[in-house]
């Protein structure tokens, strides 16, 4: 999926979060989104999503993804960094979701064994009362049943241990290969292995958007090492 942005501005009140974003990424393009706490990382997810107006022109495959949110929805996956705390339990969540969205429950409950997550165990637990490693992969579940063309993940792995990194990894590598990636993370290892762009906003503007290879060895990694925007094993 091809994502365009023109000019694109969003303000809450008197803040101006996003200050004429304008940049290009190509379909199968993979890009990591870091920037600091209040530079806009959220508020743009939020845009691309179609959950948020703003100024300027926002283009998935040439539709607004505000106002062509239901057609956008089938194509796009998204892992958000935190789950909703839902009283519901895991099995309505998950047949609820896969109604919406047109998935197979049976899709759903093999990609968690690929997570090591027995989804029949905790079917009837409240989504809420899950720990933090089990919500995230039941996310990554949900967002990889569907075969989209755009993938935005927000912090997929922080709750998960080393070894269920390793799994996601791999499973992210079987789904999406030809799809769109755009990738909130503080990982240095996720950028590496997943990214081959950087997008780094600063203050509501960007200030780097280029190969990874460019950003590793660039100013803007340092600038974000002071920021304390990744953290090490």
């Amino acid at each position: 999926m091809n994502i365009e942005l023109q000019q694109v501005r969003k303000s809450f009140a008197d803040t101006e979060v996003l200050r004429g974003i304008s940049l290009a990424i190509k379909h199968g393009q993979r890009v990591g989104l870091v920037g600091p706490n209040g530079s806009g990382k959220s508020t743009l997810v939020r845009i691309l999503l179609g959950l948020l107006q703003a100024e300027g022109s926002v283009r998935l495959d040439g539709l607004d993804p505000f106002v062509d949110h239901a057609k956008l929805l089938p194509f796009v996956g998204y892992v958000p960094q935190n789950a909703p705390q839902l009283a519901a339990p895991v099995d309505e969540v998950v047949a609820t979701v896969c109604g919406l969205r047109g998935l197979s429950t049976s899709r759903v409950e093999e990609l968690c064994g690929r997570l090591a997550l027995d989804l029949s165990s905790i079917k009837r637990r409240p989504l809420r009362n899950l720990s933090g490693g089990m919500k995230q992969k039941l996310l990554i579940a949900l967002a990889f049943a569907a075969s989209a063309s755009l993938y935005i993940l927000d912090e997929p792995t922080a709750s998960l241990d080393a070894s269920s990194r390793d799994l996601f990894f791999k499973l992210y590598a079987e789904r999406a290969q030809d799809a769109t990636l755009v990738l909130c993370s503080h990982r240095l290892e996720e950028v590496r292995q997943l990214v081959d762009h950087v997008l780094v906003l600063s203050d509501g503007n960007v200030s780097f958007f280029g190969p990874v290879s460019e950003f590793l060895s660039s100013q803007s990694l340092r600038i974000v090492e002071v920021t304390s925007l990744w953290v090490g094993e």
